[in-house]
């Protein structure tokens, strides 16, 4: 059986936290000063379709726009490359469209054709900014319900501390750059919960079967070792996910570019926390072999666990 080389992980546990610390204080601070810059799923604004003989180039488009003073405008195509949406957070005019199409025409030979002039309304995106604030509070409970009755309370609150910690500078990250949150940003930070999740599931797994294994040794040792023989999975597993996510920020377009650039960083700092915010978590709170050892029956056999 090779051998795996021991890293220190635990000895840089205090600048980790301080790390961590900074980073959520600036996140915090942005959130509460700037706040998110909602797109039009939260915010209502209008969406107007133009129709074009041939294909434009949406650059072009993009340019035109930010000419005529639209400077926020949304552009992609909608069904076929001759079908391009836009996307306005202006608030309601029967004119506008009109104003847009005037502004597209301009320096163009083709003729142009306005297919939908309508707005959404910001209810809307008020109940959908509620309802996907409960749907990320009930998923950081749930994950600390299952990881409680599959590990341990200890583990449960590392392992909910690290995904707030990923949640909060995703999101920090977002207010202080001031991009656009929408619902695909919503989506990915729910992915990133997932994703951070799975990564400290593993690391856990082989810390409680250490503390369980390994007859010498601190609390600190056998985190470097359970951290140690987890890094090549978890490094792998991060860079083939970045490369596929970086494909998508580069590739795949304005309508995913939000939800790529958020997970990009969120799987960043979820390998990041994985390593060093739940198991840092753990040692703060004394985690003993104690806390992991099955309990054993009356006769003093011990009970099987489960599979």
């Amino acid at each position: 059986m090779s051998t795996v080389k021991i890293y220190n992980f635990m000895g840089l546990r205090k600048i980790a936290a301080g790390i961590s610390l900074v980073l959520l204080l600036i996140s915090v601070a942005s959130l509460a000063m700037n706040g998110l810059k909602f797109g039009l799923d939260f915010t209502g604004g209008s969406l107007i379709e133009v129709g074009y003989e041939q294909a434009p180039e949406l650059n072009d488009i993009r340019s035109k726009l930010e000419t005529a003073g639209y400077e926020d405008a949304v552009v992609q195509t909608f069904g076929s490359p001759v079908d391009i949406l836009i996307r306005l957070g202006e608030s309601h005019d029967p004119k506008l469209g009109d104003q847009v199409l005037s502004a597209l025409q301009a320096d163009d030979s083709q003729e142009l054709t306005l297919r939908r002039n309508e707005y959404v309304g910001a209810q809307v995106g008020e109940e959908l900014r509620e309802q996907g604030g409960l749907g990320l509070l009930l998923a950081l409970f749930m994950v600390m319900v299952y990881v409680a009755f599959r590990f341990q309370l200890k583990f449960s609150v590392g392992a909910v501390a690290a995904l707030a910690h990923d949640v909060l500078i995703v999101l920090g990250f977002f207010s202080v750059l001031q991009l656009d949150f929408d619902l695909t940003v919503l989506a990915a930070l729910l992915a990133v919960i997932g994703y951070s999740l799975n990564d400290t599931i593993v690391v856990s797994d082989r810390i409680r079967e250490n503390f369980r294994k390994l007859r010498k040794g601190s609390p600190t040792e056998i985190m470097n070792t359970s951290l140690s023989q987890t890094l090549g999975r978890t490094l792998v597993t991060s860079l083939t996910t970045l490369l596929v996510l970086m494909a998508l920020a580069v590739f795949g377009g304005e309508m995913i570019h939000g939800f790529a650039i958020a997970l990009l960083v969120g799987v960043c700092v979820g390998t990041y926390s994985s390593i060093y915010v739940a198991a840092n978590v753990l040692i703060a709170m004394g985690v003993c072999k104690e806390d992991l050892m099955p309990p054993e029956k009356e006769d003093g056999e011990e009970v099987d666990e489960m599979p």
